[in-house]
């Protein structure tokens, strides 16, 4: 392996997963691309907004995905918010899947990225958030600001 490249290339974040949904378990998942796909998220050109993991028959697929079309690609332009299918082994999709139904739970993409030449999504078993926890959780992030406020200026 080379040492000049990263291990790791963030290409796109879900930042309002964090907030709208109390994540439970996180997940790595390979992802099924197309030539064109792979080179346009090279650049940068995807985003996570509005887009879920959702089960069908025995495997799992990432909706409502945007991958912009790679500008030089001539043929076989597939559409930027087809469904992905996310490669996974079979016993963690079984329990997945499992974990969905029973707990009316929802998948959901943190993160899209390369790891080692390969895109991956990171992917968490979510439980929505209610407008007042969403609220609780603002108030807890603002009481640690001003806690962190209040030490640097002893600090000083």
């Amino acid at each position: 392996m080379r040492k000049d490249r990263p291990d790791k290339i963030v290409i796109s974040t879900n930042r309002k997963a964090w907030r709208d949904y109390e994540i439970l378990k996180e997940y790595e998942a390979g992802l099924h691309l197309k030539g064109g796909e792979v080179k346009s998220l090279r650049e940068g050109q995807a985003s996570l907004e509005g887009c879920f993991a959702k089960g069908r028959g025995s495997e799992l697929y990432l909706v409502n995905l945007y991958i912009a079309p790679y500008r030089f690609t001539t043929t076989d332009v597939p559409d930027p918010r087809r469904d992905r299918k996310l490669l996974m082994h079979r016993v963690e999709v079984r329990k997945l899947l499992q974990e969905l139904q029973a707990k009316r739970l929802t998948l959901v993409p943190l993160e899209l990225y390369f790891l080692r030449g390969w895109a991956k999504a990171r992917i968490a078993l979510c439980r929505g958030k209610k407008e007042f926890d969403q609220r609780e959780s603002i108030r807890k992030k603002e009481e640690s600001r001003e806690v962190a406020r209040s030490l640097k200026r002893r600090a000083r």
